[in-house]
């Protein structure tokens, strides 16, 4: 969730800075995963990521909404960040995929 924004100029450049909070992402994951809601049958709720770190993930990774193959690549960084140790508590279930 976004909680701030700044505009500014800095050497004749226009500068755009967002601050985001993901304490509330991370207390529904944490409920999520004490209610053991990991989703039904063969589906799983692998996790929960909301759009200002998807935004930076497909920003970290140089894909625009206008390539061909967008849906492909998002997937694919969004597996491999979720897999990765560093957005564990994003993670509702645990398992692999």
């Amino acid at each position: 969730m976004k909680t701030a924004e700044k505009w500014s100029i800095s050497e004749g450049k226009l500068i755009h800075e967002k601050t985001f909070s993901h304490n509330q992402t991370l207390a529904l994951t944490e409920t999520l995963r004490q209610r053991e809601a990991t989703g039904f049958s063969e589906n799983k709720l692998v996790g929960v990521v909301d759009s200002g770190l998807i935004a930076a993930w497909t920003k970290e990774a140089g894909i625009r909404g206008s390539d061909p193959d967008y849906w492909e690549k998002l997937k694919t960084i969004i597996k491999r960040k979720m897999l990765d140790g560093e957005f564990a508590k994003l993670r509702v279930w645990q398992g692999n995929y």
